[in-house]
């Protein structure tokens, strides 16, 4: 089993910057891929970030620019670089891994850090 935990979320005003981390454990190469999503009450998660075993990066237009997704295999990890926040970006923000087990996607989830912008 494949589990996963965040850190770094918290308050900060609109402007601020703000990582998050997340830890894969065993081995960061027990998944394929992994990402960052985000959900606010009453809406569906959305993807943020997410970034390949080889290192491809995709992002929200939303975010383009602004965040950046990166993992540091020694240390079983991956980053979020959230810069330029907005109130709109508040959420709870979630990891997930990717690891496919035969023809089948299984999808692992972290416990979610929440995120808050405001002055």
């Amino acid at each position: 089993q494949v589990q996963l935990v965040e850190s770094g979320g918290g308050l900060v005003q609109p402007g601020g910057s703000l990582r998050l981390s997340c830890v894969v454990s065993g081995s960061i190469f027990r998944v394929n891929a992994l990402a960052w999503y985000r959900q606010v009450p009453g809406k569906q998660r959305e993807l943020v970030a997410g970034i390949s075993g080889g290192g491809s990066t995709n992002y929200a237009d939303s975010v383009e620019g602004r965040f950046t997704i990166s993992r540091d295999n020694a240390k079983n990890t991956i980053y979020l670089q959230m810069n330029d926040l907005r109130p709109e970006d508040t959420a709870v923000y979630y990891c997930n891994g990717r690891k496919l087990v035969g023809v089948v996607w299984n999808d692992y989830w972290g416990q979610g850090t929440q995120v808050t912008v405001s002055s």
